[in-house]
């Protein structure tokens, strides 16, 4: 049993470092605002098409933001959900969970 939890545990460490490398993204506003988020949840990235800015309404600006954002956030972690979710086997980690991992 102790060595299938420390295999797991490697499983897991090295999807958990695979995820610093992949990337998704979200958008709103039709593509006007991008960003990119990777599988360990930082946003790497925020494009603001020009289009977006012409207007001057900041709020709407802000809006599509929080919105890109929420949307890129999201897509990542249903990434790393997927990724570690093939790590553990499918197992519940029930109470796991609260160690902050994304995807957990």
């Amino acid at each position: 049993m102790l060595a299938q939890v420390q295999r797991m545990q490697r499983e897991v460490e090295a999807a958990q470092e695979a995820l610093r490398h992949e990337t998704v993204e979200g958008s709103a506003g039709g593509g006007a605002v991008r960003v990119r988020v990777t599988g360990d949840l930082r946003v790497v990235a925020v494009e603001i098409a020009p289009e977006a800015v012409e207007g001057g309404d900041v709020e709407l600006l802000g809006d599509l933001v929080l919105a890109a954002v929420t949307e890129g956030l999201r897509a990542a972690q249903a990434l790393a959900a997927e990724r570690l979710g093939g790590a553990t086997g499918g197992l519940d980690l029930g109470a796991l969970g609260g160690l902050g991992l994304p995807g957990l």
